[in-house]
């Protein structure tokens, strides 16, 4: 229970947030203590905050209980800015608008908005923002402004700083500034003199003292993060403008950024690449020199150990393997808006790169597939380097820039100290025309002697990055708490000074991101060290980076695939140390529903993780626990020996239930139906107007052969269960639908044996029963091998996730395909296609996109209709089996999204390729889904 000044708080904030987007619980508030850095503080109040006038509401309170607040997008920041031990105000979910302005010469951004998806509406344009960072699939554009984060490619010309063209600040008294609107900026001047001419008088002052001056500009002549950006103060006039840009970098301790406006920059349409193999890193390093100076977009630098890291990976050259110890890399890629251009410029390149002996021939490649592989070695360094190391380890990625005249001899010599603190798996890489360096290394943080390590060796890399070189100690990735202790050692007691300053002018009280850029507890980099005990085999390589979660259909409703890993983390190492029972129960008993219930296990988590971690794997392992041995199985071997009854009961209930609504409408059925659910304490599933009815039970004769070509056909227990809704105007089962195309396309269709009884085991495995889902599986495997001659025949299923399954457990003989892919390659050519004058979406589902299936999917519904709408922020439905009756609030969650997609694109009809999903996306989008088999019928009658 919270008790004084965050009791009052909570007080005041509860007469206007909602309770059900305050969290307090010891679960949620464990869970949003853990970022991409390496510490954790779990706070004692979590907000989601619905808009700026909300979040001058909190500020407000805050400041009246003088209670610290920390915001934070989407916590992929790594340097432990987005962590609070008080109040974390969350502006992700909320936060997601975006407005393309001039044409695309500028875009306006609310912070929630994640990088890729600002950049893919610019795409058509071909525009893009400015900052590039290596997480802008996940980070949001409050973090990537809040620290001034850049990248590969844009360097320090088209970062935050650079492109802002306008921002909207609340300040810590509520106060709001847009700054590109006059009136605005006139009125704050009055409404708060203290900080327009608080930074009035810290620009003549500066300005007025040349050797600070030139301290300032020459820090910012290479990449710097380390601080505030004091080069506002020496760039701009205006102080609203100086402001604006001040609030770049400034990693949410001087106000809220409520939204920003980007002037973008070209997206070329021509690319070239070329993998560049020097003798040493010292040639590699002249050779960036010499690059500065010509043509390229980026220039990423790779020592011997980050090649040798990815070495062994899947689609990296064969000759990494036979590179000699001290051979170094720079992925070069340039860019031009016509082929002719590009041309000239790798012609370019090349004769400056001429006097310079390279490890191999220089070749550049403009073949997206061949320069995509080059830039997946660059890509798969950090996890490389996560998914090798010893469980209860982190990675540490640090991040430091060098003058570029200095890059050579800094680069030698952080090899020799990271050796010197026996960091021998470490690796060193980075964006070398800018002189930015990262390292990454394994960390044990258990004992005080592996502390004490660490903190030697970052005084070491300080000390030689501050007083031999004259560096950056943070180049791109924020001060945070990791560099907090270090700001002024770099920069000098005066200009530290003035960062103090700024801070008063902004916060006087404090109450901003405490800790974070200016810290006067030397030891603070040291502290609040982040614990990762082992849980899992399946996660234990975990690095808590939160790529992961805008995959996930939980992450606004419960927890995310990181979060789930930081609790399992948490409870293991209570257990371990065999303290706080009641904390683990308590942990345990709140984890079934947000970690359990209402995760999907839908596997997307994985595409997107760099050490490819599947955290639904973990619930259903957890689930397995829970189920073996245990009357839940007993009852699991019943259902699957007697699966063919079981069936033909849920077929009767699914009748009887639509004969109900038929008698007493939707109207009285949906009453009814909540009612009864909420009565039953949410065990009854919901019922719903796009309830299916009991699928009719046929016949399956085999269908002879037209055109020679046979494919055996298994409907998935879905199809033969689960008939059309009662709204449908489609009323033809699935499989009728799957053999009519099949025919038309000159198959002949063979049926399985005894397919009633037939499952592959989907149900049985997501419910934890495994044994029986093996079973299930291997049943139908050796009627699959019967049907088809020992694999020589296709087999297609018409429910994507039963095939997934199927071709991860399944005889390798069996050719085994899903709708799409099988009418993608093998239908589609035999058939005449009559293109529908209209607009459809459609709805690639979690098992096809891992199967790499969604270009196929366009490509079908391009060739069958006009138009075809895909909504960009719709992954998972979160349907998943059954959990859309049982646990709807997941499905309306993940598919938050989808109606205003379908209705902005005008799609008048959906199609994708599994019964159950297309249940829960008829529901949230207002239109009919059926599966992709039903769009290619109609368009060949």
């Amino acid at each position: 229970m919270l008790s004084g000044r965050y009791r009052r708080f909570l007080d005041i904030i509860d007469q206007y947030v909602d309770e059900e987007r305050i969290i307090t619980d010891p679960l949620r508030t464990l869970a949003y203590g853990t970022d991409a850095s390496f510490y954790r503080l779990i706070p004692q109040v979590v907000v989601k905050a619905r808009d700026e006038g909300e979040i001058s509401r909190l500020l407000k309170a805050a400041g009246q209980c003088e209670v610290p607040v920390t915001f934070r997008a989407a916590g992929t920041s790594l340097s432990g800015q987005a962590i609070s031990d008080s109040v974390l105000i969350l502006t992700g979910n909320n936060w997601q608008e975006r407005e393309i302005l001039e044409d695309g010469a500028k875009i306006r951004l609310q912070p929630g908005v994640i990088g890729k998806h600002a950049n893919s509406c610019l795409a058509p344009l071909g525009r893009k923002i400015g900052p590039d960072p290596a997480s802008i699939n996940a980070a949001m554009i409050g973090g990537i402004a809040a620290n001034n984060a850049s990248g590969m490619c844009c360097g320090t010309s088209q970062n935050s700083y650079k492109t802002v063209a306008r921002m909207r600040i609340v300040f810590q008294d509520g106060t709001l500034l847009d700054t590109g609107d006059p009136k605005s900026r006139e009125q704050f001047k009055t409404t708060r003199p203290d900080i327009h001419d608080g930074i009035a008088a810290l620009v003549r002052e500066v300005r007025d003292n040349a050797v600070l001056s030139e301290r300032i500009r020459n820090k910012f002549k290479i990449k710097n993060t380390t601080g505030y950006s004091l080069n506002a103060l020496i760039d701009y006039d205006d102080p609203i403008d100086v402001i604006t840009h001040l609030m770049i970098g400034s990693e949410g301790t001087l106000a809220f950024i409520s939204e920003i406006t980007y002037e973008t920059v070209e997206e070329h349409a021509n690319k070239a690449s070329a993998l560049i193999l020097f003798n040493s890193i010292k040639d590699a390093c002249l050779a960036t020199e010499i690059l500065k100076k010509q043509p390229v977009a980026a220039v990423e630098l790779m020592d011997r150990a980050a090649l040798r890291s990815v070495e062994n990976k899947a689609g990296m050259p064969d000759y990494l393997k036979s590179l000699a110890d001290g051979t170094a890399a720079l992925l070069v890629e340039t860019r031009a808006s016509e082929k002719e251009v590009l041309q000239e410029q790798i012609g370019a390149i090349s004769t400056a790169l001429t006097p310079i002996t390279l490890a191999r021939p220089l070749e550049f490649t403009d073949k997206v597939e061949e320069y995509t592989k080059l830039w997946n070695i660059r890509k798969g360094l950090f996890p490389a380097v996560g998914a090798v190391r010893e469980t209860g380890t982190t990675v540490i990625i640090e991040d430091v820039a060098f003058p570029i005249q200095h890059l050579a001899a800094a680069t030698v010599e952080l090899q020799q100290v990271m050796a010197r603190y026996h960091y021998h798996h470490g690796i060193i890489f980075g964006h070398a025309l800018e002189g930015n360096l990262h390292f990454v290394f394994t960390q044990d943080f258990s004992t005080p002697a592996e502390v004490e390590r660490y903190g030697n060796f970052m005084h070491d890399v300080c000390t030689m990055v501050v007083e031999k070189y004259d560096g950056s100690l943070k180049a791109e990735h924020g001060t945070g708490r990791n560099m907090a202790p270090f700001v002024e050692y770099e920069w000098g007691h005066e200009a530290y000074h003035l960062m103090e300053r700024i801070k008063d002018i902004f916060d006087p009280n404090h109450l901003l991101n405490p800790g974070v850029i200016l810290n006067t507890n030397p030891k603070a980099h040291l502290e609040n060290l982040k614990p990762l005990a082992a849980t899992h085999q399946l996660v234990d390589k975990c690095i808590e980076c939160g790529f992961c979660e805008p995959e996930c259909p939980s992450r606004n409703l419960t927890l995310s695939p990181r979060q789930r890993i930081t609790v399992q983390r948490q409870i293991s190492r209570l257990k371990a140390m065999g303290k706080s029972p009641e904390q683990v129960e308590t942990l345990q008993k709140a984890y079934q529903y947000a970690g359990d219930d209402t995760c999907a296990t839908d596997g997307l988590c994985k595409t997107a993780c760099p050490v490819e971690i599947n955290t639904g794997d973990l619930t259903k392992e957890l689930r397995r626990m829970r189920v073996e041995g245990t009357p839940r199985e007993t009852l699991a071997r019943l259902v699957g020996k007697n699966y063919g009854a079981v069936t033909a009961m849920v077929r009767l209930g699914l009748t009887t239930v639509d004969f109900a609504h038929k008698i007493f409408g939707t109207t009285i059925m949906k009453t009814v139906a909540e009612t009864a659910r909420k009565v039953s304490g949410n065990r009854l599933p919901l019922w719903t107007p796009e309830m299916p009815k009991g699928a009719g039970r046929r016949s399956y004769p085999h269908a002879g052969a037209l055109g020679g070509r046979q494919v055996v056909y298994f409907p998935s227990c879905i199809s033969r269960t689960m008939g059309p809704a009662r709204g449908d105007s489609e009323q033809r089962l699935l499989s009728e639908i799957t053999e009519l195309v099949l025919k038309r396309a000159g198959f002949g269709v063979i049926y399985p044996e005894k397919m009633e009884k037939l499952c592959c085991g989907v149900p049985f495995q997501s419910k934890g029963a495994f044994k029986q889902a093996d079973e299930k599986a291997a049943e139908l495997e050796q009627v699959l091998l019967s049907a088809t001659g020992s694999g020589i025949v296709p087999v297609i299923c018409d429910t994507s996730p039963c095939l997934y399954r199927m071709r991860e457990v399944m005889d390798k003989r069996l050719k085994l395909y899903e709708p799409v892919e099988f009418l993608h390659d093998f239908v589609l050519p035999h058939l005449t296609i009559k293109q529908l004058d209209e607009t459809v979406t459609i709805h690639t589902t979690c098992s096809s996109q891992k199967l790499g299936l969604a270009p196929k999917m366009l490509a079908i519904a391009k060739a069958c209709a006009k138009d075809v709408v895909v909504p960009e922020k719709v992954g998972c439905c979160g349907f998943a089996g059954d959990r859309g009756f049982t646990y709807p609030e997941l499905n309306s969650s993940a598919l938050a999204e989808l109606r205003p997609a379908v209705e902005e694109g005008g799609a008048t009809s959906g199609y994708s390729n599994s019964r159950t999903c297309e249940i829960g996306l008829s529901l949230y989008s207002g239109i009919r889904y059926r599966s992709i088999m039903h769009l290619v019928e109609r368009c060949t009658r």
